[in-house]
């Protein structure tokens, strides 16, 4: 009952994060209508889209506190970043081409390498900047001075602007108390007419508290399951709340790709994981240790979160090769190969906390793990 009851709450907070991130959406894109395509997808939608996972990494750390609500964290970012980068690609390409758009989405070259090889330095500075077994407020710092870096750097070469667009609500004129139960806070801020900055800032400060709401809720469900069916908090929150929190991030991706905004629809889902590594767990660490100090964390917690911040690398690295060597587009084939590799990443996250005694994942976790030795020790 318990395990129902949890997915169930896990499911409708699902519903809440989408909902509110389309508003969220509509205010991030009037607020940002004069960035250039793959600019806009890499910042202001990247961060809007991101905001479940900021908030589910905080609620982790201050409702688990210490290592449990690390490992939560550090979990949702990283299987979000994974999900990112091969469910999103995957599901636009599979969409433009069951719709008949087209058969392959040509990406800019110049959006692929600068987001690509940002997101892989991003994580390369997560293995080296969070190692040995304490923790504390200079960790997050780094991470969050490295976003700041990536986004002045966007902000600073996109050169001149595009031409400002007419942006309307989508409201059909109905009753706001009937929008709002149905979770439409564009119409139920909006009403019937058109959206301006301070009626953006609002539906932004709206979505950002329902968003917040839903994402406490969701690090509350992860618990309770984890607990029904003995897994670690750690490897609930790689599978279901990064599922859960990314849902937004694939929402974006899927409108801009049907606009034909392929280069914001795949800059979103880097630029997001570049968030999530960063900012989305720099920036609770960097509160939590503030408050109450470092975080020791176990030998089993370290060696969890060194393995999967390797395979985190080494599954980017895959698919940022796949977009650099897919010049004549990326078609069907690509993306099925990134669903199979996304899957085979939940098999062994769903074995390795169950506890399987398999010899495929004891070898595979003793790879991680040496590469990830090898690695620190380089520090």
């Amino acid at each position: 009952m318990a395990i129902l009851s949890s997915l169930g709450l896990i499911l409708i907070t699902c519903l809440v994060i989408w909902r509110a991130c389309d508003g969220f959406e509509m205010a991030s894109n009037y607020l940002g209508r004069h960035m250039k395509d793959g600019i806009k997808g890499a910042t202001i939608n990247a961060i809007g889209s991101s905001l479940p996972e900021l908030f589910t990494t905080i609620f982790f750390l201050f409702v688990l506190k210490d290592k449990d609500g690390f490992s939560g964290g550090i979990g949702t970012t990283a299987g979000s970043a994974v999900f990112n980068a091969m469910i999103i690609p995957a599901v636009v390409i599979m969409v433009v081409k069951a719709k008949g758009i087209t058969s392959k989405i040509n990406i800019s070259q110049k959006v692929i390498l600068r987001d690509g090889i940002a997101l892989i330095l991003a994580e390369l500075a997560l293995i080296f900047v969070i190692t040995g077994t304490t923790l504390n407020w200079i960790h997050g710092l780094v991470l969050m001075l490295l976003y700041i870096v990536y986004v002045s750097y966007m902000l600073l070469s996109q050169g001149a602007g595009d031409v400002e667009n007419e942006y309307e609500d989508e409201a059909d004129g109905g009753n706001r108390t009937v929008a709002l139960f149905k979770g439409d806070l564009a119409t139920a801020i909006l009403g019937d007419s058109k959206i301006n900055t301070t009626k953006a800032v609002l539906l932004l400060i709206v979505s950002v508290f329902f968003i917040g709401i839903a994402c406490f809720w969701l690090v509350e469900a992860c618990e309770q399951f984890g607990t029904a069916i003995g897994m670690p908090i750690y490897f609930v929150s790689v599978v279901l709340a990064s599922a859960a929190t990314s849902v937004p991030d694939t929402i974006i991706s899927y409108k801009d790709a049907m606009k034909g905004n392929y280069d914001d629809a795949v800059a979103n889902a880097l630029g997001s994981n570049i968030f999530d590594v960063c900012f989305a767990l720099g920036f609770p660490l960097f509160l939590f240790t503030l408050i109450y100090g470092p975080i020791e964390m176990s030998p089993e917690t370290i060696e969890n979160v060194g393995q999967l911040r390797v395979l985190l690398l080494l599954l980017t690295i895959v698919v940022f090769l796949v977009f650099v060597f897919a010049k004549k587009g990326v078609e069907r084939s690509h993306a099925k190969l990134l669903i199979t590799l996304y899957f085979i990443f939940v098999a062994y996250s769903i074995g390795k906390g169950i506890n399987y005694d398999l010899p495929v994942i004891r070898e595979i976790s003793a790879f991680l793990s040496a590469i990830s030795h090898w690695l620190t020790s380089l520090f």
